[in-house]
């Protein structure tokens, strides 16, 4: 063999693991597109990867992510999804709420799309039929706005003198008007008077809680929505020091000193979804994935909040609470 011979045989094997990695097929993109903020949806984020992971997709690994949160402000959504969409994401992942759901199917009628939320899919004009979705979309929905008059039936048990309760609901989401049309049902039923607090920006919420006080009602439901979920800490806080029994949808409001949620299981609900974005990268069509529909619902209360209110919970609520944060 010749010098020259040596030379090239050499340079060439040098280049083969180059040659093989330039080969290895890109690894998918998922793009995430949400109303809320990484903290408030650290634990539904979690159980979306978990979702990924049963069927084999683990981020940084074999599939990348790429996020996009609104931090409650949904009239970024429309840009961050087109955005995501120029990006050519292998899916477009909107879990949690209707805004999302609706910007990421405005954005395009190619890219698979995997919503979940509390609302009726149907309804909010994301699928035709919850079996046959159709289409570049499907998804989950949970039971957050199908319980609602259970939360004020709950207000109820724990406020049984009360004449009259409130409703905080973030007008700027679209989901909002079915949720007071449910509450006005609910609390005829209940004898109660119903009013309305109005909250879509940080700036709101001490003007809607010096409302609640003026009118003495002294207890508060809250109604689901991603901007509120961002915020339960403040929330939490809120109700607290305006004495206020509060019930919520999620359990992040409870662990940061709310009295008490109850709502469809997130955790399930996010999994599923993290579950149905991995089978579409797998290859499986939207419209063959029928939606899927959560029905775990979950009741939390926080112990200690109770004795700061000095409120009684009555034992068969403390029976079949899920958990009793202490």
């Amino acid at each position: 063999m010749t010098r020259r011979e040596f030379l090239t045989l050499i340079g060439g094997t040098a280049t083969w693991p180059l040659v093989a990695r330039a080969q290895q097929p890109a690894i998918p993109v998922i793009g995430y597109l949400s109303s809320g903020s990484p903290p408030g949806f650290a634990t539904r984020l979690a159980a979306f990867r978990r979702g990924l992971q049963e069927v084999g997709y683990r981020e940084g690994q074999n599939v990348a992510i790429e996020y996009r949160w609104a931090e409650g402000k949904d009239d970024r959504l429309a840009a961050m999804a087109a955005d995501l969409v120029q990006r050519r994401v292998s899916v477009l992942a909107a879990p949690g709420g209707v805004s999302a759901a609706r910007a990421a199917k405005a954005a395009t009628t190619t890219i698979p799309i995997v919503f979940e939320t509390g609302a009726d899919p149907v309804a909010a004009g994301f699928v035709g039929s919850l079996g046959r979705p159709g289409a570049n979309v499907t998804g989950v929905t949970s039971l957050n706005v199908e319980v609602g008059p259970k939360r004020f039936e709950l207000l109820r048990q724990l406020t049984p003198t009360a004449t009259a309760v409130a409703l905080l609901v973030n007008p700027s989401n679209p989901n909002s008007q079915p949720v007071i049309a449910e509450a006005r049902q609910a609390v005829r039923t209940l004898n109660l008077e119903l009013h309305l607090l109005q909250a879509s920006s940080d700036g709101d919420f001490d003007t809607a809680f010096a409302k609640l006080s003026e009118l003495r009602a002294r207890g508060l439901v809250v109604a689901p929505d991603p901007f509120f979920i961002s915020r339960s800490g403040r929330l939490a806080t809120l109700t607290v020091r305006h004495a206020v029994v509060a019930i919520f949808h999620t359990r992040e409001f409870v662990v940061a000193g709310g009295l008490l949620s109850y709502g469809g299981s997130t955790a399930e609900s996010h999994r599923q979804a993290g579950i149905y974005t991995g089978r579409v990268l797998k290859g499986d069509k939207p419209a063959d994935l029928p939606v899927q529909q959560i029905t775990k619902v979950e009741l939390f209360i926080n112990g200690n909040t109770a004795k700061a209110l000095r409120l009684e919970i009555p034992p068969t609520l403390l029976a079949v609470a899920d958990e009793v944060i202490e």
